[in-house]
C-alpha cells in the first residue's frame, strides 16, 4: 500500500470503507510480496493466513514457486491476557509509537516520549472491538492450527511472560531455520 501498487490501492480501499480485505486481494498482495528480491532466502508471515482458504491458496503460491514452507508458529496466549495486552496499548497521534499502561508508560501520562504527541487508545483496541476479533479468529483462524498440525508443520510456543523470554522460545522453536 505504501508503495501504491495497483494491488495496495485496491487493499488500501476496502480498510479506508472499513471493509474486509477480500482472500484473493490478499493472497494476490502476498503472492507479489514473495516475489521481492528480499524473500529469495527465507520469510516471515505475520498475520496470514488467517483462514483454511488463505492457506489453500498459499500452498498453491508456493507450489508454483518450488517452495515449501518449514514451519508455522502458533502464540498461545489466554485470551483474557490478549484483551489485557491489546486494551492498553497507547498509540501517539503523530509519530505512531507505542505504549502500554502497565508495561510500557509514557514518562507523562498521555504524553509521547518521543515527540510530545498526544497518545490515544485505537478503536480497534478497545475491549468490546477485541472481543468481537476474538470470536472471529475463533471461528476463521483457530482451525488453522489443526490445519498445520496434521501437516507437522505446527510448532506451538508459550506466549506469556517477558518479551525476552518469548523472544527465546519462538528462537528455539525456529531451531536451525534462523541460522
Amino acid at each position: 500500500m505504501a508503495d501504491q501498487t495497483p494491488l495496495g490501492k485496491e487493499a488500501s480501499g476496502f480498510i479506508s470503507s472499513g471493509a474486509l480485505v477480500p482472500d484473493s486481494v490478499i493472497v494476490n498482495l502476498v503472492a507479489e510480496r514473495l516475489k521481492q528480491k528480499d524473500c529469495e532466502r527465507g520469510f516471515l508471515f505475520d498475520g496470514f493466513p488467517r483462514t483454511i482458504p488463505q492457506a489453500e491458496s498459499l500452498d498453491g503460491i508456493l507450489k508454483k514457486m518450488g517452495l515449501d514452507l518449514n514451519c508455522v508458529l502458533s502464540v498461545q496466549v489466554p485470551q483474557s491476557i490478549i484483551v489485557e495486552r491489546l486494551a492498553g496499548r497507547r498509540t501517539c497521534r503523530k509519530c505512531g509509537a507505542m505504549f502500554h499502561v502497565a508495561f510500557n508508560t509514557p514518562k507523562r501520562d498521555g504524553v509521547c516520549d518521543r515527540c510530545g504527541g498526544e497518545l490515544y487508545q485505537r478503536d480497534d483496541d478497545k475491549e468490546q472491538t477485541i472481543a468481537h476479533r476474538l470470536q472471529v479468529y475463533d471461528t476463521q483462524t483457530a482451525p488453522l492450527v489443526n490445519y498445520y498440525r496434521g501437516r507437522g508443520l505446527l510448532r506451538e510456543i508459550d506466549g506469556v511472560g517477558e518479551i525476552e523470554q518469548i523472544r527465546a522460545r519462538v528462537i528455539a522453536a525456529l531451531g536451525a531455520l534462523v541460522q
